[in-house]
């Protein structure tokens, strides 16, 4: 009967536990945030309960597929959403795939989500669905830092031997590609395994080749290893880019004192795919940018991670898609909204209808660089050039 209550049920898997937890607290945050905000669904007349069960990845894949299982079977979830982990992520998407569950993901390159996925960054899928940024737009960025410099550089790439290193390399959809079409000298010494115990034959390889620039996808502590290394045998870069972990301040995501002093020192440059000068709101209830950044520092105590803007779109995507599909409670249904899905977000609008596949939505990036302020490491933006919407708040400055 129209006007009837009906239960829906949203599933997360999350990195509770594990060496993932640091990164997976925004979403937690979300999850105790919007709980209160979804209490409610309306879908064509219709009035649903929106529950949110929560399983844990244990920041392993093996975890997430069980997650996944139970999401799927024991809370009969309507759609899973997921973000973190190079290996966790792919592992719940596939889970989601298999078991025909429609699923949501962010957080890392689309190239990379695809590649992990079968091998095939192209490829397409039914149930699971990605937004997120390109190996080549974090290249695209990292030119334009370089070239604050003035004009084009010798790059020396630290990459590690594993799938992102590999990807990063890649001929057709990574970082090099771009980065050489962009007139820049990439000199690649070759991977490294993590956690990496001895940068001394690369910083020769660096030396030898004049880079005075260093990018990397490194943890904190391998390139705070990296620097150290490089200042003894000199000499130190002046430009340091680095995504993956160092879009998060370093103090989160390692306790060590040395690595801190490292990378302060460095003023390590990153991308940045949400900050709260980001003028965007959220489509469920108008929340900005910078309101989402001063409730988490409200209730947690600690500064705003980029990946919180991305955490709370993903419940925004959920709840588009659980309002506007024929029937909320029928997956296919949910899926097939997904694919035609375009909405806007506090991250910018995500259309799966232009991405580079069906499964992709694109966010645009901005640069940024980490520099000391009173509380700790502080991300300022410093090139908007394929955001123009995001306003700059500094200048970059060179290590020397």
């Amino acid at each position: 009967m129209a006007g009837a209550a009906t239960q829906v049920c949203i599933g997360v898997v999350a990195p509770l536990t594990g060496r993932l937890a640091p990164l997976g607290e925004p979403l937690s945050f979300a999850v105790r945030t919007l709980t209160r905000r979804l209490l409610r669904l309306h879908n064509s007349g219709r009035t649903y309960d929106v529950r949110i069960a929560v399983r844990d990845s244990h920041s392993q894949p093996e975890g997430a597929r069980r997650a996944v299982r139970e999401l799927a079977d024991d809370e009969r979830a309507s759609i899973v959403v997921t973000m973190a982990g190079t290996q966790v992520l792919p592992a719940a998407a596939d889970a989601c795939e298999e078991l025909g569950v429609p699923c949501v993901s962010t957080t890392f390159p689309w190239q990379a989500y695809g590649y992990a996925r079968g091998g095939d960054p192209l490829r397409t899928f039914r149930w699971t669905y990605h937004f997120a940024w390109g190996l080549d737009d974090i290249a695209a960025v990292f030119a334009d830092l370089w070239e604050q410099l003035g004009g084009r550089q010798t790059v020396g790439c630290l990459w590690n031997d594993d799938l992102q290193g590999q990807l990063l390399r890649h001929e057709r959809f990574g970082f090099a590609p771009v980065a050489v079409d962009r007139g820049h000298t990439l000199i690649d010494p070759g991977g490294y395994r993590e956690p990496a115990t001895d940068f001394g034959s690369h910083l020769a390889r660096l030396r030898e080749g004049g880079a005075e620039v260093i990018t990397s996808a490194a943890t904190a502590a391998d390139l705070a290893q990296c620097l150290r290394q490089s200042r003894t045998v000199g000499p130190a870069p002046r430009l340091v880019t680095c995504s993956r972990w160092l879009t998060y301040p370093h103090t989160h995501t390692t306790r060590t004192r040395e690595v801190h002093d490292e990378l302060a020192a460095a003023k390590v440059a990153t991308l940045v795919y949400w900050s709260p000068e980001h003028p965007y709101r959220s489509s469920l209830d108008g929340t900005g940018c910078a309101d989402l950044a001063r409730a988490y520092r409200e209730e947690t105590g600690q500064s705003w991670l980029q990946p919180l803007g991305l955490a709370h779109a993903l419940f925004e995507v959920a709840h588009h898609a659980l309002a506007t599909a024929p029937d909320p409670s029928d997956r296919p249904a949910v899926a097939r909204t997904l694919a035609k899905t375009r909405t806007e977000t506090v991250v910018g609008t995500l259309d799966w209808t232009r991405g580079p596949t069906p499964n992709i939505a694109l966010i645009p990036l901005a640069g940024g660089q980490w520099h000391q302020g009173a509380f700790g490491p502080r991300l300022t933006l410093v090139d908007n050039t394929r955001a123009p919407e995001v306003p700059l708040t500094g200048d970059l400055t060179p290590a020397y």
